[in-house]
């Protein structure tokens, strides 16, 4: 059987929310479309599928063998990029679809209704994909999830809301702080650390879709001021919300660093379509450097490799003891790039530092196919290496462990989170 794998970022919702269906707001509809709704959305619309055509095409009223027709004229065009290619393998691994068309889409209903049942996630992603745990940024509103499976769906706790805002409405309240000062802002962020840190594997933040990700140090009484402006709902300048931002960040991160939660980064490619600022995204890696060293004990994860400057996180990677990159999300956003990622970065930084898989789906039924093409890359990578004369085979053997389980297992302590989340009070497994 092959090498188990560590799953180290997804936005799943819960298993029981999911079985809900089209009354969870990240369900838009319950049928075999549902695989659809996450980032291959994205590749139909820029293929020039129309936003009224997806709607219908993602709308729990539309029957679901006559979605067919809205998707064939744009399958063709998508059907064979990451996005596509995640989806396709996904519905002949789990339904024995080998390829949709109008004859077999009633076959792929017929399978996604018999799938859809408790023990949906098990069957997916630990029988199937041989997971042996996920890392989950939970995006339906709680800074950290109380999963129902708390030692196979393990979280991450949000800080971004914590620095960017700040987001007093969804971090205040839990706490029972009243936040009338700075001081008492800095004392909520510190009850969500005392609260779930020893059960979070890291934190995380996707702020990079906003700004850049040059946090400064900024002293207190320079980010105060700015801090009761925003309390009071007084306009504030780009540059006074940056100062009030980074503050809070470092805030934030040093919490963590207290106590030895990596920092996980969004950096690189956006999520969606005609938004991404490609001159800012190119600064990420430079950015990335400046972190590191104002903070050389904190352990930074910069997710999706960056991409596409990925060459630059291969240096930041071998320069920086903190330095760590996740690849999640690359597989499906451009699969060959992130070979040639995982194939330089063995022949260029040290191993230990490259976390090779997360499928950062919402739904669960693509991360299957995304796990599929992981595997899939990881050992060309290998095998390249050793046909190029590059590794000896015995090397690249050994490599295989510790890039699939091992470099994950050690990083986010999974083996002391595992012990203190089979503890924790809400886990009733």
């Amino acid at each position: 059987m092959a090498a188990s794998m560590v799953d180290t970022h997804e936005h799943l919702i819960e298993e029981r929310e999911r079985l809900q269906g089209v009354s969870h707001p990240r369900v838009p509809c319950d049928d075999w479309a549902m695989l659809f709704s996450h980032y291959l959305d994205s590749d139909l619309l820029t293929s020039g599928m129309p936003r009224t055509a997806l709607n219908k095409f993602l709308s729990p009223g539309v029957d679901p063998i006559a979605k067919w027709k809205i998707l064939e004229p744009y399958w063709p065009a998508v059907k064979n990029t990451g996005y596509g290619r995640a989806v396709r393998i996904a519905i002949r691994e789990l339904y024995g679809v080998e390829e949709l068309s109008g004859r077999t889409v009633p076959r792929a209903q017929e399978g996604y209704e018999k799938l859809r049942r408790p023990g949906l996630y098990r069957r997916v992603l630990r029988e199937l994909a041989n997971i042996e745990s996920c890392q989950v940024n939970c995006l339906t509103g709680e800074p950290f999830k109380e999963s129902d499976m708390p030692t196979f769906l393990m979280q991450d706790l949000s800080i971004v809301g914590m620095f960017a805002g700040p987001n007093f409405r969804q971090y205040a309240p839990p706490t029972g702080i009243k936040v009338k000062s700075l001081a008492d802002w800095h004392r909520v962020i510190r009850w969500w650390f005392d609260r779930y840190g020893k059960y979070a594997v890291a934190v995380k933040s996707q702020n990079a879709y906003s700004r850049d990700i040059d946090y400064e140090r900024v002293p207190a009484e320079e980010a105060e001021p700015v801090f009761d402006k925003v309390l009071r709902g007084d306009p504030v300048s780009a540059a006074e919300r940056k100062r009030l931002e980074d503050h809070l960040f470092w805030e934030a991160v040093d919490q963590a660093t207290a106590r030895r939660l990596p920092v996980k980064l969004h950096t690189g490619y956006y999520a969606g379509q005609n938004s991404m600022p490609l001159g800012r995204v190119g600064k990420n890696p430079a950015s990335a450097a400046e972190l590191c060293r104002r903070s050389p004990d904190t352990r930074f994860v910069f997710m999706h490799i960056g991409y596409p400057y990925y060459e630059e996180m291969l240096a930041l990677a071998k320069q920086w003891t903190n330095a760590y990159v996740d690849m999640c999300w690359a597989w499906i956003i451009n699969p060959l790039a992130a070979k040639d990622f995982l194939k330089k970065f063995l022949a260029t930084a040290p191993a230990n530092k490259v976390l090779p898989f997360g499928g950062d789906y919402i739904p669960v039924e693509p991360v299957l196919g995304h796990a599929r093409m992981a595997r899939h890359g990881v050992a060309q990578a290998l095998s390249e290496l050793v046909e190029e004369g590059w590794l000896a085979l015995q090397d690249a053997l050994e490599l295989v462990d510790p890039i699939l389980h091992g470099n994950a297992r050690r990083l986010f302590d999974l083996e002391t989170k595992t012990r203190a989340l089979s503890k924790a009070p809400w886990n009733r497994s």
